[in-house]
């Protein structure tokens, strides 16, 4: 049940991203890319924030408090970014669907004893990251029009890579 999990959010978080290259002409603006890169760490930070509550485990405790640190200054750094620029994120598809998703798959990790959590936490996490990093660098970054946004956009894929390496690392660990 664990893998199936982890691989159906990494399907959908994949599809979602995609979803704004389904059609060529609708390619997501820099408004909305703001917004679903804002809402990704967000839904990783509150994925931590469940681990945190819930394992026991300290490495998982220790990669938990690591994705609210990184995760809230990249999210501080883009909503100073957004307010500099005076642009005002725009909801969508795909952060809609990010964060409907996330809102599942709180509810079945919430379900899992300490121990299932852990593994099932951290199979998502890697998921979830690479998921985030390929919409980085194939949607998000190609598509940023404002160099600012594209730098800062490049800055936390280079970050997210080094949480999915962590993130897949412990889940060796685990398994």
């Amino acid at each position: 049940m664990l893998k199936p999990l982890a691989f159906s959010v990494a399907i959908l978080a994949a599809l979602t991203a995609g979803m704004a290259l389904a059609d060529p002409a609708a390619k997501p603006t820099d408004p909305q890319i703001a917004h679903i890169a804002y809402t990704a760490g967000q839904l990783d930070i509150e994925a931590a924030k469940q681990a945190l509550d819930k394992s026991k485990n300290t490495d998982v405790r220790a990669f938990a408090e690591e994705m609210v640190r990184d995760h809230t200054a990249v999210n501080n750094q883009a909503l100073a970014l957004v307010k500099k620029l005076n642009v005002t994120p725009e909801d969508n598809p795909t952060s809609q669907a990010l964060t409907k998703q996330a809102e599942a798959t709180h509810q079945k990790l919430a379900g899992l004893s300490a121990q299932t959590f852990d593994k099932a936490y951290v199979d998502n996490e890697v998921a979830f990251h690479k998921a985030v990093n390929g919409a980085l660098s194939t949607t998000l970054i190609p598509n940023a029009q404002n160099a600012e946004l594209k730098s800062l956009l490049q800055t936390g894929l280079k970050l997210f890579q080094e949480h999915q390496q962590h993130a897949e690392h412990l889940a060796q660990q685990l398994s």
